[in-house]
């Protein structure tokens, strides 16, 4: 049975500010047909709106792509480039929510991800983690969520041809948010 916002016994009506020092914007991509490169965009920041119109609840976030760390400064100084990401002429990633759902702790947020100048729908399923004080008197929130995307619809188009067969890199892309958000006064 799915239930709003609302009906949880944790929420709290308000606008909350993503708190990055707290949270982790993270991908993962299958590297050389075995394994997988792991990274994460440091610079990120975002504004969920939560009301008793479930309608009204609503969740904006812009990522830094220029911010990219796979703690390995090559790898990332060519992401950064037209192969990949092409920084220059698009420096943000955004996501914007179409609806958010809850269902007990489970977490819905269906919206529009823009990458390389690209906007494509996109549903991340997660789960929210509740509502706390921090030892600041400050309301926290915290959700995680995730999706799989295909970074050729977003113009991701960068391979190379393996001898051994196969190609360099993986097309599915798994986007993963830890987050912790803030009330605001």
């Amino acid at each position: 049975m799915t239930t709003s916002l609302v009906e949880h016994p944790s929420f709290t009506t308000g606008t909350w500010q993503i708190d990055a020092a707290h949270s982790t914007v993270a991908f993962t991509v299958k590297h050389l047909m075995i394994s997988k490169v792991r990274g994460t965009f440091d610079g990120f920041s975002g504004t969920i709106v939560t009301s008793e119109t479930p309608a009204e609840n609503s969740v904006t976030a812009e990522i830094d792509m220029a911010t990219i760390n796979t703690n390995q400064a090559d790898r990332d100084g060519h992401l950064r480039t037209n192969d990949f990401f092409n920084v220059e002429e698009f420096p943000t990633a955004t996501f914007t929510s179409t609806s958010v759902a809850i269902d007990g702790d489970d977490l819905t947020i269906e919206g529009d991800l823009t990458l390389r100048g690209v906007t494509k729908p996109v549903t991340l399923k997660g789960e929210f983690g509740g509502i706390a004080q921090n030892p600041y008197g400050q309301t926290i929130a915290a959700a995680s969520a995730s999706t799989v995307i295909n970074r050729t619809d977003f113009g991701v188009n960068y391979n190379a041809a393996l001898e051994t067969g196969g190609v360099l890199l993986g097309e599915d892309v798994t986007l993963t948010f830890d987050l912790q958000a803030a009330l605001q006064q």
